[in-house]
């Protein structure tokens, strides 16, 4: 890490991480734990190794991202469960990119899990754990001022390069990328990608099976979600 990344105080813990600030003020430690939610943190429990593999996955992501032109948050893994990362203000928005008709989209909408969408949908949620991050659109955004029309153009044809980026790359991996949810912040005035991309974030399916193997075998009580996360990442590695 380096003299001047040194880790030092705990600033903030959430559901999934926790972030510790370091000896240089634009620099953060990303932990990732083990803990597992849903349904507005309603359910809680364990998946075990889950924040070691969800660390590797997010840098395999994060790299191929960087490789492409798109902006992270990443500096470099520094230890299992640790990520070094650029600091951001966060833009209290989660965008969601949808391929495939699942989860929210299927109970909002009444439709059946698994219609392919004739394209991909993109969804503004504003990030507030007490509301359950509820769906928002760009006048709401505007007019409460998370986020300017500059920004906003910024977000939605990066989040789309992302998704055609991560399509291609799982498609390779025998994956079926249906949805996945992204974050972003400002670092010395520049939108970057934040937060983390892995199967705690992506809808990923078998490509032949549609086997599940992400989240929704813990939200959905489907067994096996140790080994869904090990088998994605054990993919993700094949030719890395």
């Amino acid at each position: 890490m380096g003299p001047e990344a040194k880790r030092s105080e705990l600033i903030y813990e959430g559901k999934a991480k926790k972030l510790y600030k370091t000896d240089d003020p634009n620099l953060l430690v990303q932990e990732f734990k083990d803990d597992a939610t849903a349904f507005g943190a309603t359910k809680h429990g364990i998946i075990n190794q889950k924040g070691v593999i969800n660390n590797r996955i997010s840098e395999i992501v994060f790299k191929l991202l960087e490789s492409k032109g798109v902006a992270t948050h990443f500096v470099q893994r520094l230890s299992p469960r640790e990520m070094l990362i650029k600091k951001v203000k966060v833009i209290p928005l989660e965008i969601t990119i949808r391929n495939i008709v699942a989860g929210g989209m299927a109970k909002l909408l009444g439709l059946e899990e698994g219609l392919i969408l004739k394209e991909p949908v993109l969804e503004y949620h504003y990030k507030e754990d007490n509301l359950h991050d509820p769906m928002i659109n760009e006048y709401h955004i505007k007019a409460l001022g998370l986020a300017n029309t500059a920004d906003l153009k910024v977000i939605n044809s990066v989040s789309f390069q992302i998704n055609n980026i991560l399509k291609s790359f799982f498609d390779r991996k025998h994956l079926i990328l249906v949805d996945f949810k992204l974050e972003f912040g400002k670092h010395k005035g520049k939108i970057l990608l934040g937060d983390e991309v892995s199967p705690d974030t992506c809808r990923l399916w078998d490509k032949t099976t549609k086997e599940k193997l992400d989240k929704d075998r813990f939200r959905m009580d489907l067994g096996g979600v140790e080994d869904a996360y090990h088998e994605v990442l054990r993919r993700l590695e094949v030719g890395n």
